[in-house]
């Protein structure tokens, strides 16, 4: 499996489909950062929220690279479960590498206030970007060619996914538990002193349980649709 995960993300670089992508994050920091130094907890909860759609759409182009005969070879040689797992693992370790970056790329430019409360501001965004890289990874796989079967479906579904995140995320939502809790990081990351333990818990508890149901439904149809 192992061997699957490097072949789909060498396959992924050398075909230059990652260009796209990564030209997105850039812009995404640069219009984060480009304005002045910010608080870290603040600058880190927009960054995860704004790279959410990004991470997602890294992952449908991650997980489309590969052609279907391919990855019905894989799927015989492997199993059906193991191939589906070496996708979301090679989508998984490039967006937590795509975090990294995001997390790093600020302070090479001046763009985190280095006063009082930056490593916990630090640590915070840390946690913002590893709850929306989960997320970001199970959207962009249920947008795959795999479950669609179409690019037109692909892109239908990842578009109208990424406005849900945001629109049922905002505060006030009728129904927020829908979609991940992107949002609501970044605004318990907005305010001036760090969030209470229990928001944090629930952040992650939420987090969790949206992310074990959207895997186990891109599962299922796995299961059905290759």
């Amino acid at each position: 499996m192992s061997a699957l995960i490097r072949m789909r993300l060498a396959g992924l670089l050398r075909g230059g489909r990652i260009l796209a992508p990564a030209i997105a994050v850039l812009i995404v920091l640069g219009v984060i950062y480009g304005g002045g130094p910010s608080p870290a907890a603040v600058a880190y909860g927009y960054s995860a929220a704004a790279l959410f759609p990004v991470l997602a759409w890294q992952t449908k182009v991650l997980l489309d690279t590969e052609p279907d005969g391919q990855r019905r070879l894989a799927r015989v040689a492997l199993g059906a479960r193991r191939e589906a797992l070496a996708g979301l693992l090679a989508a998984t370790w490039l967006g937590l590498f795509v975090s990294a970056v995001a997390m790093v790329a600020p302070w090479l430019f001046r763009g985190i206030e280095t006063g009082r409360g930056v490593l916990s501001g630090t640590l915070l965004g840390v946690l913002a970007h590893l709850l929306a890289v989960p997320p970001a990874v199970a959207v962009g796989a249920l947008a795959g060619r795999a479950v669609t079967r179409g690019v037109r479906n692909g892109v239908a579904v990842l578009v109208v996914a990424a406005v849900l995140v945001v629109v049922l995320g905002l505060q006030g939502s009728f129904a927020p538990w829908l979609v991940p809790p992107v949002m609501a990081t970044a605004r318990a990351l907005n305010d001036v002193e760090p969030p209470p333990a229990t928001t944090l818990i629930q952040l992650i508890v939420w987090a969790v349980l949206w992310c074990a149901a959207a895997f186990a439904i891109y599962a299922r149809l796995r299961r059905t649709r290759s």
